[in-house]
This record gives structure tokens, C-alpha cells and sequence, in this order.
């Protein structure tokens, strides 16, 4: 979803918040142990062997909730900067290199995957100023260069205005964003070092490309957004107190303007800190110059708006709404009249129109209601386009201003869209889509008639005729139905032997919807299935979906979990035996708690970037702002409990055989920082008995993604090859490889 510019910040902070919670990472090798070693030609399983893993000392702190003494031995762990977490890092990839490096096929795999990403991408265009600016990769480029041509020479050469592959010789520093003053004279680009939250901004003119003052550092959790071209407005966070600035935690976000031509140290604080305390603030600027729109929360659902004229410095910030329980993002306005998206009393959300100088909620007028499917929108043209979900598949509506519909917009299939924003003069504005089988396509589309035309389609090496989709509903423990998509080869027989990587997330209000990956097909071309359910506790059937897996029903999204895998082994697509299950984040929380649960469950558990540790999770970063999802453990009593229940640090038994598995995090991650997973790989190491390997894998220079796409190839390369060495499958890429 865009809105009224190429990017507006604070409505950037809010998805980045949310659903930029989900996963991704890579790094170092080679220790002694002895090692699987995968003969090319068969496809027996790998010898069983006993692990030598590094020894972790146990230390002595105990903390004490509701009278109750709870050990944390490994908590000299959560240490990112002491040389002996440094030295315990280095053996644990030593040991988790050496078994990847035995797999005799996985360069092959490599080989693969980057046959399978090496295809042009090209972003939808955008004007700024005097100039269209898109973005391209060529196929294996670290990261997309920004390019630009005259906008009245859409045939002219274009010229490369910012590529990020210059910007370090390894390619673990990135383009996080790029913002355009007024006029399109002058930009701002966000820099983020080893994929770290923190940012640099780095003003530039447009005319010559020159850097025009110093840079300006600690940037988090934040877009920028223009005033004219004297200034623009930022978020970030006091360097924290306690810990490194990568794990300490972060308490008060603040909203600044910074004008051009001063320093950094004169910027004016323009709402939060300790007098207006939240933990997420950001700030944008409307296209029409005159108001400044605030919203602020204390987790990462729910949030107040503000609304501040900028006709006059010394004007009063209105209040459009105080709970923080709900949502309220703008979209659009015509003058004082503001439009928004909302789910107050409209749990799936409705669009409502609130008069600046009658702003009382007696007093909002309601332009699009709710419906029975979630809603999410955009503007441009003078238009509404409301993108509705329905069971997690876009259909798109496009609506006037006063919430008359002029036409349901007829999309290229089933699947998903973004998009959909311009400025309200634009007559025409650009749409991706994309599906499971259907490589991310950008479409322009002419307001006035509706019609859509492909603007730019990606060639990838694999035919989509060869594949097919499926969604199923499937009952999880307590009788709810549940929603999952199925995707694998053409004729696959249903005889409990095909390798099977089932991936969900289930938290924070974050829809999973169908949407393709090229490294994907590698595991489906293979004979594979890929399987995504959509479990409580997400957004795609709206705030009572989400609500439904949070604080105390958490366990609901974990039963949905292993409900959608005992439905995969019933019906034989897959048992046991070759059944993968994998998240990321929130995702890595899912798949620690379920492999805590049902340790027979799966043959392969690979928890990425997990919160690992429900007791401390708050204590780290941005974490408190979790805990409208969560609660913490310092809630009540029953809170602590429950979450010592379920949290995968703690619910570990000794003596218990646990799935193959393989950790992923990295040490720039700062947002869940990798404390997390270091910890739950010590417990894990400890409490497994059995022949099935237990690692981690950690990445230098990156943070809760991948940095980089070479980082993401040797990520995936390395989770594809794992899961099949111990599943017993050796891939045979000689029927799939191209000159």
C-alpha cells in the first residue's frame, strides 16, 4: 500500500513496525567434529553421530517473579560486546559450518539459487522535481540501484542516482530509504551499517548529486518527511543508558525538524521524549504542505494522531484520538477535512472523514464502512482504492472522495497487490502483483478508465504452468478453521514422502499472503511443498484474528500451528519424517514453542531471528512495545507463568530428543537481538539427547534481514541443505540446472 508520494514516512513507520517484524539473514566457518557426509547418489539419511558442541558455562544468576526463583545461567550471554560471547560465537559457527560444509551438493545448491535470483527487477517509476526515478537490479546485485531520467524523456537514457553497492566494498551497508523536498530539488537518503535499525541520513541536491551538510546519525524507527525545502522532520532515540547501542534497551522516541544548514545538536523537538513518553513516534508532512500529522503508541498495534498546522509555529497540536489500543492512519485531506484508516468500533476497519475544527468523534462522518474482509487503502487522482482481504487473497475497489464506487478494479489473478498511491493530480499511478507461481509484476494503471497495462515483468528460469496453488481450511484444537495455502509440482502423489517447509508468523496483526520467491522454487522444483497457514494472532481476518492469538491466547497460534501439520501428515503429503517447520521473528517464537511442545512433530526446526526469551524480551531494545501482543512477566503472576509456560528458553526438558535444528541470527540484529537465539541454543545444546544436530548459525554484518542478496542466497542455501541432509534427500539439480 502507497499513499500520496513515493513514500510517506510515518504511515512507513507504522507497517515497518508490524509486519517488518518478519525474518531473514548469513556467515563464517569450520571446527572439528565429525561431519555428515552426503554421498551425491543416494539418498540414505545421515549417519547418526554424537555432536561435539563448544562447552557453555553455566552461570549463577537466579531472578525471582511473584516469590517464584526462576535460573538464567546463560544470561552472561546477552553480552554482545564481551570477548568471551565472541569466543563462544566463533565455536558455535565453527561447529554449524563443519556440518554444512559436509554436504557434498550444497555448492550446487548455491549454484542454483543464484540461477534462480539472476532475473532484471524493476520497481514501479515515481516523479520528483524535475526527474522519474526507479529502481533496478540486474539479477546478483547486493542491492538495487536507484536510477532516474528527465520526466519529460521517458525514452532517455537513464542515469544512476544512488547505488548502494558503492557504499562498502562487502556490501553490508544499504539504502533504507529516500525522500524528495517539494520541489525535487534536494533529497535525503537513510543509510543502515550491517542491517542495524539505527540509521544515517544524508542530505543531497538533486541537480549535481553533492552532499550538501554533515550527516546526521542515530536515526531509528523512522522515515523523513519534507517541509518545503528548508527542513525535514525524523524520529530517533536517546543513545541507550544501559548495554550497547545495538541490545540496549530503547525507551522514549522523539520527533524532531531538523533545518537545513544547522547542526544536528540545534534540532527542535517537536513532540515526545520524557514530558510526551511513547515508544514509536513518526512524523509526516501532508502533500499540501500545511499540516504536520503525528502518531504515536506504545506498542506495535495501536496508536494516537495529532494533527499541527504549519501555517503558524506557535499553532496547537490537535488531538484526533487518545487510545492507544486502536488504529488511526491518514491517507489523505482537502484542506481541514482528514481522511482516515481506522478500526475503532470497525474491527476490520472503515474509512471515516474528521473535520479539523469539529474533531470530536460525535463528529466523524463515515465514508467507506466496514465489511466483513479487512481493509487496508490507499490515494491518489482524487481516489480512494480500498484494498480488501478476503481469506488473505487483495481485491481492490477504487472510490471518490465521498466514498461513492466507481468501479471494482479487475486485477491480473488470484493473489496479492501493492500499491496503488500517487498524488492527487496524477491521472495515472503503478500497482505490483504477485502470487505464489507469479514473479512480482508491475502494472500501470489510468485512473479515468481503469484499465491496466504491464509495465514491467520479470523473466524467471521456471515455467508457472508446471505448478499449482491450493487453499485448504483445516480445524485447529479447540475446532477454529484455518486458512493454508499448498503449493508444490503438478502430479504430486500424496504418499507422506515429499519434503514439506511449512512457514508461518501469527502475531502482530501481520497478514500472510500469497506472494512469490524465486529461492522458493528451488525447493519446489526438487519435488518439495511449500505450505503458509494464516494463524491467529494475525491480520487476515482482523482485529478479533488478532486478538484471538495474543497475551493469554497465545497458545491458540501455536495449536493452529501444529494443527496445520498433523493436517499436511493426515492427509500424506508429507509425515514426519519430512516435515520442515520454519519462522522468523515472531515466527522463530512459533517454531521454538511448537518444537518445545511436540519435539516429535518434525524431522527439521529452523527458529530465525526468534524471541527466545519471554521473561526478558522487554528488557532488550524496542521489545517493551511488544507486549500489547505478549505481556510480560511482569504483568501478574498468572501472566508470568503462562509465558514461562510457552517461552522456548524456559520450556526445554532435559533428556528430551528434539528435531534436527538450526538456529539463524546475527549480530547486528537490534531488534531482536541475538541474545535470544544465543540463549536458547545453550538450553537446546543442553537439554537434547539424541543424534539429531542442534546449531546455530550467525551472521556478521547483518541485521533482522538479510543486508544484502548475497547474504540471502548462502542464508537460504544453507536452511534448504540442512533441512535435506536430515530429512535423508539429496536434491539432484543435473534435471533443473541451464547453461
Amino acid at each position: 500500500m502507497n499513499l500520496s508520494r513515493q513514500e510517506k514516512p510515518f504511515l512507513s513507520l507504522r507497517l515497518s513496525l508490524l509486519s517488518s517484524l518478519r525474518l531473514r539473514l548469513s556467515l563464517l566457518s569450520s571446527l572439528s567434529l565429525l561431519m555428515i557426509m552426503l554421498n551425491s547418489c543416494t539418498s540414505d539419511k545421515p549417519a547418526q553421530q554424537s555432536w561435539d558442541y563448544p562447552v557453555t558455562e553455566k552461570g549463577s544468576q537466579v531472578d525471582t517473579f511473584f516469590g517464584t526463583p526462576v535460573a538464567d545461567p546463560y544470561r552472561w550471554l546477552e553480552d554482545d560486546m564481551a570477548e568471551q560471547t565472541a569466543a563462544w560465537v566463533e565455536a558455535q559457527n565453527k561447529v554449524t559450518f563443519g556440518f554444512l560444509d559436509g554436504i557434498a551438493w550444497r555448492d550446487e545448491l548455491k549454484q542454483r539459487l543464484e540461477s534462480l535470483v539472476d532475473y532484471e527487477r524493476i520497481s514501479a517509476p515515481f516523479k520528483e522535481g524535475d526527474w522519474e526515478y526507479y529502481y533496478r537490479n540486474t539479477g546478483l546485485q547486493d542491492h538495487s540501484v536507484m536510477y532516474r531520467r528527465p520526466k519529460d524523456k521517458p525514452a532517455a537514457d537513464a542515469e544512476v542516482y544512488l547505488d548502494p553497492n558503492t557504499f562498502s566494498k562487502d556490501g553490508t551497508v544499504g539504502l533504507a530509504g529516500v525522500s524528495f523536498s517539494e520541489d525535487g530539488s534536494l533529497s535525503a537518503h537513510l543509510v543502515t551499517e550491517g542491517g542495524a535499525d539505527w540509521r544515517k541520513a544524508i542530505v543531497m541536491s538533486t541537480a549535481d548529486k553533492k552532499v550538501l551538510e554533515d550527516t546526521l546519525i542515530n536515526v531509528k524507527f523512522s522515515g523523513i518527511s519534507w517541509y518545503r525545502n528548508e527542513g525535514f522532520y525524523y524520529s530517533s532515540y536517546d543513545n541507550p543508558k544501559g548495554g550497547s547501542q545495538l541490545s540496549g534497551k530503547t525507551q522514549h522516541h522523539k520527533l524532531y525538524y531538523h533545518k537545513l544548514g544547522t547542526p544536528q545538536s540545534q534540532d527542535a523537538l517537536v513532540f515526545g521524549g520524557e514530558k510526551e513518553p511513547n515508544r514509536y513516534i513518526g512524523g509526516f508532512v501532508t502533500e499540501d504542505q500545511q499540516f504536520l500529522v503525528i502518531s504515536s503508541a506504545e506498542n506495535t498495534s495501536g496508536n494516537q494522531v495529532r494533527i499541527k498546522s504549519l501555517a503558524s509555529p506557535n499553532s496547537s497540536i490537535v488531538l484526533i484520538d487518545d487510545d492507544y489500543f486502536t488504529e488511526i492512519n491518514y491517507i489523505e485531506n482537502e484542506g481541514d477535512r482528514f481522511f482516515f484508516l481506522t478500526n475503532i468500533d470497525a474491527p476490520n476497519y472503515r474509512i471515516i472523514a474528521v473535520d479539523l475544527k469539529n474533531p470530536g468523534k460525535e463528529n466523524w462522518t463515515v465514508i467507506i464502512p466496514e465489511t466483513e474482509n479487512v481493509l487496508t487503502a490507499g490515494t491518489g487522482g482524487g481516489k480512494i482504492f480500498a484494498e480488501y482481504l478476503i481469506d488473505a487473497k487483495s481485491a481492490v475497489k477504487q472510490y471518490d472522495l465521498n466514498g461513492k464506487l466507481e468501479r471494482d478494479v479487475e486485477l491480473p489473478g488470484i493473489g496479492s497487490v501493492s500499491g496503488f498511491g500517487g498524488r492527487k493530480e496524477d491521472a495515472d499511478l503503478y500497482y505490483s502483483f504477485t502470487s505464489f507461481t507469479f514473479p512480482s509484476t508491475v502494472y500501470h494503471y489510468d485512473i479515468a478508465s481503469g484499465k491496466s497495462t504491464v509495465y514491467a515483468q520479470p523473466e524467471v528460469d521456471f515455467n508457472p504452468d508446471e505448478y499449482e496453488t491450493k487453499q485448504v481450511f483445516y480445524k485447529s484444537k479447540d475446532g477454529t478453521e484455518v486458512p493454508m495455502f499448498i503449493v508444490h509440482k503438478k502430479g504430486l502423489q500424496l504418499n507422506g514422502k515429499n519434503p514439506t517447509w511449512l512457514y508461518a508468523y501469527g502475531g502482530f496483526n501481520v497478514s500472510l499472503t500469497p506472494g512469490f520467491s524465486a529461492t522458493r522454487l528451488a525447493w519446489l522444483e526438487q519435488g518439495g511443498i511449500y505450505a503458509q497457514p494464516n494463524l491467529r494472532g494475525g491480520g487476515e481476518y482482523g482485529e478479533k484474528w488478532h486478538e484471538a492469538g495474543t497475551k493469554m491466547k497465545k497458545q491458540n497460534v501455536f495449536d493452529d500451528f501444529i494443527a496445520a501439520a498433523e493436517y499436511l501428515i493426515a492427509e500424506k503429503y508429507t509425515s514426519s519424517d519430512y516435515l520442515a517447520i520454519m519462522g522468523g521473528s515472531n515466527g522463530g517464537l512459533l517454531v521454538g514453542a511448537t518444537m518445545a511442545q511436540r519435539p516429535e512433530l518434525a524431522k527439521v526446526a529452523i527458529p530465525a531471528v526468534g524471541v527466545m526469551d519471554m521473561l526478558r524480551y522487554h528488557t532488550f531494545t524496542a521489545g517493551a512495545g511488544w507486549a500489547a501482543d505478549y505481556g510480560t512477566a511482569e504483568d501478574s503472576k498468572e501472566m508470568f507463568e503462562y509465558l514461562r509456560t510457552y517461552s522456548p528458553v524456559h520450556a526445554l526438558k532435559d533428556g528430551t530428543a528434539y528435531p534436527a535444528t538450526l538456529i539463524t541470527t546475527a549480530d547486528h540484529d537490534d531488534r531482536v537481538v541475538p541474545a535470544h537465539s544465543f540463549k536458547f541454543a545453550a538450553r537446546l545444546q543442553e537439554a537434547h539427547e539424541g543424534e539429531n544436530p542442534v546449531m546455530i548459525r550467525i551472521q556478521t554484518k547483518a541485521g533482522h534481514g538479510s543486508v544484502s542478496t548475497s547474504q540471502a542466497i548462502e542464508l537460504q542455501r544453507d536452511m534448504y541443505a540442512f533441512a535435506w541432509a536430515n530429512m535423508g534427500v539429496t536434491p539432484d539439480f543435473s534435471k533443473v540446472v541451464k547453461d
